[in-house]
């Protein structure tokens, strides 16, 4: 079998089994990220009403304006920190978080560090 489509199956597998476990309601949405190389982005999803209540990435004006580059740790950083202002702003300080098939580390760590930083608890 192509290389690629393995590593596609072997990802979705992943996500599924850290999904299974992360649900997220009204009072405690899921914090879902999506890693691409050269950007970041955050979602704040109700899944009981399958509605993005709010949304942060690299690729957004106010956060690339300070970024020359948004795939690295120091963008992960900004980006964490808009989604818990936005966040806040709606009255949201509880979320689960879903770091989706990618492992605890670097970016992933960094967003949802710089995520409890800026006032929202996992």
């Amino acid at each position: 079998m192509d290389q690629q489509k393995t590593k596609h199956r072997r990802q979705l597998r992943r996500r599924r089994h850290v999904r299974s476990h992360v649900i997220g309601t009204a009072e405690r949405p899921r914090l879902t990220v999506f890693r691409s190389s050269k950007h970041i982005y955050v979602q704040l999803i109700d899944d009981m009403t399958g509605v993005t209540l709010a949304a942060a990435s690299s690729k957004t004006k106010d956060v690339a304006s300070g970024l020359p580059y948004g795939g690295n740790i120091k963008g992960s950083v900004v980006v964490g920190k808009k989604i818990a202002e936005v966040a806040l702003a709606k009255g949201i300080t509880k979320v689960a978080f879903d770091r989706g098939h990618y492992r605890y580390h670097g970016r992933i760590k960094a967003l949802a560090d710089a995520a409890r930083e800026g006032g929202l608890k996992f």
